[in-house]
């Protein structure tokens, strides 16, 4: 089944049908009527699946889809044009560019946190740069997947975006086929088997992955401000978020007042009892229940540590004085718990972050401008914010995913339609000014090495910063020179300009 959904998407996309322009435009603005059309539908199948509130369903799923689409459709045309770059003196009266280039077939495998925009985020720039894609939700979130199978023929090519449902073995076989690029959301683990079942055929991969976000906060910061951004950012979907907060750092002397500010947060967010809160969710199923209290053997709770098995719930918690090398600090938590972790200083702090995997996310709250520089400057993650959570996500003129173990390739925006694209170079050239090409054939010698050197050395014009008129004016000195170099090459050589 696998093998002739995949065999179908390519032979769609040898007939052409998903390049032009247009056809582009219309799939992406059919996607987007699905997601207006079907909203009723979609906040019913998140609730089903993890108790998403209907208000947090626009907020955390769509509006951000919405927003990839709108962007892309009103960008593609300047996405897809020749992208102009610098030239030398050899290459002057040339037409010197980028072009990006459908890669052909590509796999996307969503992830259930978040299951409707992690799986159709990437799809858009899959779209707008020309490809067919395979569409894999995950099965976890079994309701959204079957609603996305449901609907996505309906709304698009079916051929060239076909959705395939299952669980690890429809995966696995389809990660035995050979696409031209696999775009995997989830854990570690199942992107390294994604990475090795790609190396097969040798095709790329975007990973986004995960890992211990850690939050650094400063002694002298807004506490209560501090507190608030991170509990909403902690424990919304229930902390299954891949760049929620993991752990929190900080020094001795705020830690008691921190976790009374997230006590009277969380009140204030859920009220006394958060299990019956329409705003809060569930973990998703029994098994990562049980690992995420697992976690929990042998604290207790500074707040919260209250669970109902059969509902698969777990109150917003936090842990204090939680020990560097506890199990709670070695993988990541991606549930409602939150430890905190006692440092003497920035340097102390610096210093834990860098000695783990590089993170996903990394959180600073200070107002001090020395503190925010040092985390900026000596430590390194996937993305970073400073003075809240997760915002950086929602800005789609910046890169989204991982470095190291959190993760490689990002996307988000036009990063998205360049992840999906290969850019090729292009150089067109026409038969004439021959003469002026000589010196770079042999025989060679002392003088033709020094010229030609000089002719490739410096770019001449930069289309991709500089103003029209500044470009015309540098070809325009880039051509007379071109012209004196020629001259003065040619006379070196003996020959007669009457040869022209």
């Amino acid at each position: 089944m696998e093998i002739e959904v995949v065999q179908h998407a390519r032979e769609a996309f040898v007939t052409g049908r998903s390049r032009p322009l247009e056809f582009r435009l219309l799939q992406l603005k059919s996607l987007l009527r699905m997601i207006t059309d079907r909203q009723g539908e979609i906040a019913t199948a998140l609730k089903q699946d993890i108790n998403r509130s209907q208000y947090d369903t626009p907020l955390f799923e769509l509006l951000g889809l919405e927003n990839e689409i709108h962007l892309a459709v009103s960008k593609l045309t300047q996405w897809a044009a020749p992208r102009p770059v610098e030239r030398n003196l050899l290459t002057i009266s040339d037409e010197v560019y980028i072009q990006a280039e459908p890669l052909g077939v590509v796999l996307i495998i969503g992830a259930w946190n978040y299951p409707w925009a992690l799986t159709l985020q990437p799809l858009v720039g899959a779209i707008a740069a020309g490809n067919a894609a395979v569409i894999k939700p995950s099965e976890l979130s079994e309701y959204s997947a079957s609603l996305i199978k449901s609907l996505l023929p309906r709304y698009l090519d079916q051929e060239l975006y076909p959705v395939v449902c299952g669980g690890v073995s429809e995966t696995q076989e389809l990660l035995r086929q050979r696409f031209d690029h696999v775009f995997y959301t989830g854990n570690s683990t199942v992107g390294k088997l994604v990475m090795e079942a790609a190396a097969r055929h040798l095709t790329p991969v975007t990973l986004e992955l995960g890992g211990k976000s850690p939050c650094y906060i400063d002694k002298n910061v807004d506490l209560r401000v501090a507190c608030r951004r991170i509990t909403w950012g902690k424990f919304v979907n229930c902390g299954q978020t891949c760049i929620a907060p993991d752990y929190i750092l900080c020094e001795p002397s705020i830690q008691n007042r921190l976790v009374e500010g997230i006590r009277q947060t969380l009140l204030e967010f859920y009220g006394p009892d958060p299990k019956s809160s329409p705003d809060y969710g569930r973990i998703i199923n029994q098994r990562h229940f049980n690992r995420v209290m697992a976690l929990l053997d042998g604290y207790t709770a500074a707040v919260g540590g209250q669970s109902d098995a059969e509902q698969c719930y777990i109150a917003p918690t936090v842990v204090k004085d939680v020990p560097p090398h506890a199990r709670l600090m070695q993988e990541e938590i991606f549930g409602p718990v939150l430890p905190i972790v006692t440092v003497s200083d920035i340097d102390e702090a610096i210093h834990f972050i860098n000695e783990r995997e590089k993170p996903l996310a990394l959180y600073v709250f200070s107002s001090n401008k020395k503190v925010i520089k040092r985390m900026l400057s000596e430590t390194t993650s996937g993305g970073v914010t400073v003075n809240d959570v997760l915002m950086h996500y929602t800005i789609s003129s910046l890169p989204f995913g991982g470095v190291g173990q959190s993760g490689t390739g990002r996307y988000h925006g036009k990063h998205t339609f360049d992840q999906f694209s290969h850019l090729r170079a292009c150089l067109i050239r026409s038969l004439g000014m021959e003469r002026f090409n000589m010196v770079r054939y042999p025989p060679q010698n002392h003088q033709k090495a020094s010229r030609i050197r000089l002719a490739m050395r410096t770019p001449l014009v930069d289309l991709s910063r500089g103003t029209y008129v500044w470009a015309v004016t540098a070809s325009i000195v880039a051509v007379g020179l071109l012209v004196a170099l020629t001259v003065i090459l040619i006379l070196a050589a003996g020959v007669s300009c009457t040869c022209w």
